[in-house]
């Protein structure tokens, strides 16, 4: 990580809704999702904030880095249709070691539909990926 990742640090990003991120098509094979109203799914918005995060960091990451989301709390207050910009600004809270805690709040067009507080690590990818295949071969011995 580079020393530029620090507390205070902000990012902005904007994503317009489409139909494919509302509930039905969260899990198509939950007939009780495809049930449901057309409007952003929580697991879709969730995705959202954490890719917010995701360009927050960017610029302040060593090459062969990356984060994992390891934590959200998240409250989703509100439904956003399809076509509707969603705007979702976040802030660096803290910087522990590897682990990074953001604010996050997600508009739309005319209100604010979710709050967060997420945690992510900063990984070398090497070792992740390296893990993993432990995990996967462990997986297909027993």
């Amino acid at each position: 990580m580079k020393p530029t990742l620090v507390p205070g640090i902000t990012h902005t990003h904007r994503f317009t809704i489409t139909e494919e991120k509302t509930v039905p098509y969260l899990y198509p094979e939950s007939p009780d999702f495809v049930a449901m109203p057309k409007v952003l799914a929580t697991g879709f918005m969730v995705g959202l904030m954490e890719w917010a995060c995701l360009e927050a960091l960017k610029p302040h990451l060593d090459d062969g880095e990356g984060s994992l989301g390891t934590r959200i709390d998240v409250s989703h207050t509100a439904p956003t249709p399809p076509g509707m910009e969603v705007t979702v600004d976040v802030e660096c809270l803290e910087v522990d070691g590897r682990r990074v805690t953001f604010r996050v709040t997600a508009r739309d067009e005319v209100e604010v539909i979710g709050k967060a507080r997420h945690e992510r690590f900063v990984v070398r990818w090497d070792r992740f990926n390296e893990k993993l295949a432990q995990k996967i071969a462990a997986a297909k011995a027993g």
